[in-house]
């Protein structure tokens, strides 16, 4: 089973990646509501507090091999662990499905990371970054199913909290569940509410605590690039059974409506899976009550703008 994150390990993440990551800022968006710039992250998504948590821990360490750091990855991941390898002149190979965005794929060459593009869905590119790693002896990284990264994903909620009110909620996208375990895991200690969104067609999460356990679900969903897991990690399961956490699904449809208000109404530009976080509030998936201050996670901008005039 994976480690389960603890707060111990997102305070340790705080004080390891605080000169490598940019403070997330918080924007005031209605009378109890704001939003989380996480978007404006290194390599554009939360993405990069992780994986400079997991270089950062093995470079220190001496447990770094000469052959450096695999990731499969729908994109951001892939990013993320690029950007970080390279701040320390480590060597990255990074796996991405035939179907991953091509704006992602040239951002992670342009680092320079050597790229493999392998299959059409993310368990494909795993697959791949494993058989890497053992003929090359390269450290497998993941995605999201990872202690260190979702200690450093978790880092984003201490922010979020040292940067803003005294909020309630805060709302994320949940994919694999490394955002989602980590923000948990210190939003438990704090007494925040976690809302865990998820589309409909990747529910992950839903179908994990409806069996008890983590178990496979089909990946169908535009925002699939980025939360298509067919499976979510124990951690996240481990957390969504702790203190208030709500898990919420949310159609296409609301995801693409969410998107496009995001930018018409506030000129903000993000993907489909930061998008997902705002479509529960939105769409009215998530209610808050009177009074509740709710802060929603836009957790990535990897994204081609010129579809937000497109489509349905």
């Amino acid at each position: 089973m994976t480690e389960i994150v603890t707060y111990d390990d997102i305070k340790a993440a705080a004080e390891r990646i605080a000169d490598h990551i940019r403070p997330v800022a918080l924007a005031r968006a209605g009378a109890e509501l704001w939003f989380a710039l996480e978007h404006l992250q290194h390599t554009g998504s939360f993405k990069a507090r992780g994986a400079a948590n997991f270089v950062a821990t093995h470079v220190a360490a001496g447990t770094m091999p000469e052959a450096g750091i695999v990731i499969a990855s729908g994109g951001n991941a892939g990013l993320a662990n690029a950007w970080a390898a390279v701040r320390h002149g480590v060597p990255v190979t990074v796996f991405t499905p035939t179907t991953s965005p091509a704006v992602k794929v040239a951002r992670i060459r342009a680092l320079g990371a050597r790229t493999r593009q392998v299959g059409t869905e993310y368990d494909d590119a795993l697959a791949a970054s494993r058989e890497h790693a053992a003929s090359t002896g390269a450290l497998l990284s993941h995605a999201y199913d990872h202690p260190l990264v979702a200690a450093g994903a978790g880092t984003l909620l201490e922010e979020i909290r040292r940067a803003g009110p005294d909020l309630d909620t805060v709302i994320v996208a949940c994919g694999g569940g490394g955002l989602f375990a980590g923000v948990a895991a210190a939003a438990h200690v704090h007494g925040v509410r976690v809302v865990a969104v998820e589309p409909a067609g990747c529910p992950t999460l839903h179908a994990a605590l409806a069996a008890g356990r983590p178990v496979e679900v089909g990946v169908e969903s535009i925002a699939a690039d980025a939360l298509g897991a067919r499976f979510v990690t124990p951690a996240a399961l481990h957390w969504a059974r702790q203190g208030d956490v709500r898990p919420v699904l949310v159609p296409d449809a609301a995801i693409t409506v969410a998107r496009r208000t995001l930018w018409e109404e506030h000129r903000i530009v993000v993907e489909n899976a930061a998008a997902a976080a705002y479509a529960a509030l939105h769409s009215g998936a998530y209610q808050p009550a009177p009074g509740e201050k709710v802060c929603v996670v836009l957790c990535g901008a990897n994204t081609d703008p010129s579809d937000l005039v497109a489509g349905p």
